[in-house]
């Protein structure tokens, strides 16, 4: 029987998420087939055992915290009577290639992104740098750096040739008003969920906006803002790649925020959406497409918009290790294309090396 460490937790702002994702996908595994280990990380980057029966450990909600954990007192020694690991872990030190690396070094096969693909979409500017080299269609957007010292916060603009230029609030937002225009969305680089992600409409709300972003990331997204419609498709393979329908987000707030996904009962998902068969072979076509361009393997949910005025399809982003709670969109989309969650499941672990 193959024996398969599931890791969650994690040190990241989604460490609550990965425990609702990793213990669904411990409850939906086929327990004939693995001898399952699962594994947590505190928010301090302690790793535990989870103690409970496997069989029964049930899916978590967000928000809900572990009891019956042992800490593992040999990190390195633990992992390595796995066969595959499976990292649940969303956001920075997980899906960032942090681990994927820490698992290569010890030989481990695992599920998901390698390190480079990890990497790249973790980082939401360079993730546009790559979109923007194969020539997959997105907003626009402006990458400035910010510096946090005791008595004030320095920005620098860096344009596409990388150089580097010291700037004030008011000097942004005239670039802003210059080029991509109020309202823009203000994203730390590196972050999930939406955290730290703001709309700014104004200078005064663009200055709030880079300050708490500043909390989460040096690097900064400023991004234009894209009218239309929220739709999501799920990938799957290693050289061949396969594509779902796709589902459409109908966010109760402004834009898909944090509570938004997690909290607020009024935002649902609809699958599959509603959008003609040449929109769907355009969105699977990109969605492959960006996919490959990062060097994606295994698995990644990737975002759009369709805009309103034109119906014209932008890449939002790429995400590695999706949610995967029972309301998450990944192993609905696949649920929906005729692959159940266990048997998905199997199909990542294979994929696995």
């Amino acid at each position: 029987m193959l024996k398969l460490g599931v890791i969650f937790g994690g040190m990241s702002t989604e460490h609550d998420v990965s425990i609702a994702s990793g213990t669904s996908v411990i409850q939906n595994l086929d327990k004939g087939k693995y001898e399952v280990y699962p594994i947590y990380i505190d928010q301090s980057g302690k790793w535990y055992e989870y103690t409970k029966k496997v069989n029964e450990i049930k899916r978590l909600a967000v928000g809900d915290k572990l009891d019956e954990i042992t800490p593992i007192s040999n990190v390195i020694e633990y992992l390595k009577q796995i066969d595959i690991a499976f990292p649940v872990l969303h956001g920075l030190y997980g899906e960032d290639g942090t681990i994927q690396g820490m698992l290569e070094l010890l030989k481990i096969p695992y599920v998901g992104c390698r390190v480079l693909g990890s990497s790249i979409c973790m980082d939401k500017v360079y993730t546009k740098m790559v979109f923007e080299k194969a020539r997959i269609p997105q907003a626009d957007f402006i990458y400035i750096k910010a510096f946090r010292t005791e008595k004030e916060i320095k920005y620098q603009y860096v344009n596409k040739q990388f150089e580097e230029q010291e700037v004030s609030i008011s000097q942004i937002a005239k670039r802003i008003q210059e080029t991509i225009h109020f309202p823009v969305f203000v994203k730390p680089s590196n972050s999930g969920s939406s955290v730290g992600v703001h709309k700014a409409t104004n200078e005064k709300e663009l200055e709030e906006a880079l300050i708490d972003a500043s909390l989460y990331d040096t690097k900064i997204l400023l991004e234009e803002e894209i009218v239309g419609r929220e739709v999501e498709c799920a990938v799957l393979g290693n050289e061949k790649v396969e594509a779902t329908c796709v589902g459409e987000v109908l966010s109760a707030e402004d834009f898909y925020t944090f509570e938004a996904k997690y909290q607020n009962a009024a935002s649902r998902t609809v699958i599959p959406a509603e959008i003609s068969k040449e929109k769907l072979e355009e969105i699977q076509a990109l969605a492959t497409k960006a996919f490959k361009a990062v060097d994606g393997k295994g698995l990644s949910r990737v975002d759009f918009f369709i805009r309103k005025s034109d119906n014209q399809v932008y890449i939002n982003e790429i995400n590695t290790m999706p949610g995967f709670t029972q309301i998450s969109m990944y192993p609905k989309l696949w649920e929906a294309s005729g692959l159940s969650y266990t048997k998905l499941l199997d199909q990542l672990i294979q994929l696995a090396y």
